[in-house]
């Protein structure tokens, strides 16, 4: 039996409980938490990012990607949309510094553009100007529908029970993009 996607109704109240448990366990605390409503500076990210992220970096053996993509994913405004014009500050975010920093940072980028993670083109900047980041669910599907190496059962399956458990509908409903195809911008 399929499980039921949680109701708008029903988050509200798992939320309702969680902030009283939180005030019995750390009363007043609310001035010194991250709140996106409060502040500036805020990413939407999937409540699946960090199994998303393990698969990318199983995916990659010897070569991890996940902090590159997490970098450009928090260099949106919410539009899924990047310029890659400030490359050594977005390497430096990536964990990747010194002189070979920039250049390793730009091989993650390639090794996410080559998994169909994202996109690039070219503009002012030179062949990898601009970068637009694919719903990950829908590359991940992709990716299991094609049978791509480095996507072990395992971790797709759970990847899938979580997606169902916060109901991101989108990992197991809609039509799946055929992504080579999309991969055609200016990074060759």
């Amino acid at each position: 039996m399929a499980q039921k996607a949680t109701s708008a109704r029903e988050a509200t109240a798992i939320a309702k409980k969680q902030l009283a448990i939180r005030e019995l366990h750390w009363p007043g605390a609310e001035p010194n938490l991250w709140n996106r409503k409060a502040h500036k500076g805020f990413a939407t990210i999937p409540k699946t990012m960090p199994m998303i992220m393990k698969i990318m970096d199983e995916m990659t053996k010897g070569a991890p990607v996940s902090s590159t993509y997490l970098t450009l994913w928090c260099s949106t405004w919410d539009n899924s949309f990047v310029m890659l014009n400030r490359r050594a500050e977005m390497a430096n975010a990536s964990g990747f510094g010194g002189q070979r920093g920039e250049h390793t940072w730009l091989n993650r980028v390639k090794k996410l553009w080559e998994l169909n993670f994202i996109d690039v083109t070219a503009g002012k900047a030179g062949p990898m100007s601009n970068a637009i980041i694919w719903n990950p669910h829908l590359v991940l599907r992709w990716h299991h529908q094609e049978g791509s190496l480095g996507l072990t059962s395992a971790s797709y399956n759970a990847l899938l029970e979580t997606a169902l458990e916060v109901g991101a509908k989108d990992m197991i409903e809609g039509d799946i993009p055929d992504f080579p195809s999309l991969s055609n911008g200016g990074a060759e």
